[in-house]
């Protein structure tokens, strides 16, 4: 796709598609706040996906590569506020202030020149309707949808899956997982989760997505559809799953195969892999004696085809209690730092 051969992610903020909802056809607004990765001034373009990433929960809600559809963006701006000056821009779709979207479209705003300084506040501001449009359960920004005069948080808003600038970058970084890599466990909108402290520690000579989704699982990922194709955009991708594969009852065998076929479908594509270990969750007897048979795998025989990042020794309890978390199963921001630290010292991106 030729837009990822101009456009880098710029935010290590997750926005993915994880279920839907509906407005009843009624216009809604709705504002999105990032966190740039680096400030000055950039060609800006947000791309935007119709199909869900990743299976939410037990799948009564929404599958891994269904299709929404049937839904406006009515306009969209972009807005840098100063010193409580507000400048905004205006953003189009091929010089339509309108997008009527379709079935699994994947689409993104003309170019525009955005100057975004350190210490400004940059947001997204959304007009929208539909019957079925695509959002984030679990996100861990700020997003909200005005009511009246008021703006109040709320999750239901449809998001940029990638907040691209135009900037050459020495390679381009994804970090494939589930709510883990998302940033669970650390506080909201705290851009303290292990990819990004990372990202903060090496610096803009890379860029970095994160495609970390909440119930996110290999067997979703394995299906080589909507979510693996944006990793197979990258240069380098870490791929950290297993513990909702775990909870929802794939079998050892099962697990294995589906993490074998990641690395090997992104390989194929050229793209590097780092493969971490299934992170420890205070499994019960059955499901650590299943965890400990997948990891020795990892570290035994897939570590013949790909690299492999060990986080037990960080995120686990000393043995014979390495499958309890240590920093909770959704790793604090002291756990990130520890395994971000560490992966440095191990992993030459």
């Amino acid at each position: 796709m030729s837009y990822f051969d101009k456009y880098v992610s710029n935010t290590l903020a997750g926005t993915s598609n994880q279920c839907y909802f509906s407005t009843n056809n009624e216009r809604r607004v709705g504002r999105i706040y990032i966190k740039p990765f680096s400030y000055g001034i950039y060609e800006y373009s947000l791309l935007f996906s119709d199909t869900i990433d990743s299976t939410y929960a037990d799948g009564s809600i929404s599958v891994a590569n269904e299709s929404c559809g049937q839904w406006v963006i009515h306009s969209l701006k972009a807005c840098i506020k100063s010193a409580d000056i507000v400048n905004e821009t205006k953003l189009y779709f091929q010089g339509n202030k309108e997008k009527c979207v379709s079935n699994d479209e994947i689409f993104y705003t003309d170019p525009v020149i955005l100057d975004v300084t350190k210490g400004a506040e940059l947001y997204f501001e959304i007009e929208f309707s539909g019957e079925k449009i695509p959002y984030f359960e679990e996100i861990n920004i700020n997003t909200y949808v005005k009511n009246g005069e008021n703006w109040e948080l709320n999750r239901f808003v449809p998001l940029p899956n990638m907040v691209g600038i135009a900037c050459h970058v020495e390679k381009k970084i994804g970090f494939l997982g589930d709510s883990i890599t998302q940033g669970i466990g650390t506080e909201r909108d705290s851009y303290k989760h292990w990819n990004a402290i990372i990202a903060e520690k090496i610096g803009d000579v890379y860029s970095y997505w994160n495609l970390g989704i909440g119930f996110g699982r290999a067997a979703d990922a394995a299906t080589n559809g909507a979510w693996l194709n944006k990793a197979k955009q990258m240069d380098v991708v870490t791929i950290c799953f297993g513990v909702n594969d775990l909870g929802r009852g794939y079998t050892t065998e099962q697990i294995k195969m589906n993490l074998k076929k990641i690395v090997e479908i992104l390989q194929n594509n050229g793209t590097r892999t780092i493969l971490f270990t299934i992170p420890p969750f205070d499994y019960d007897e059955g499901t650590t004696e299943k965890w400990k048979k997948i990891n020795q795998y990892i570290l035994s025989d897939l570590s013949e085809i790909t690299e492999v990042y060990n986080v037990v020794p960080i995120w686990g309890k000393e043995p014979p209690f390495e499958n309890q978390a240590k920093y909770g199963g959704h790793p604090d921001a002291e756990g990130c730092k520890e395994l971000a630290l560490d992966f440095i010292k191990k992993i030459h991106l």
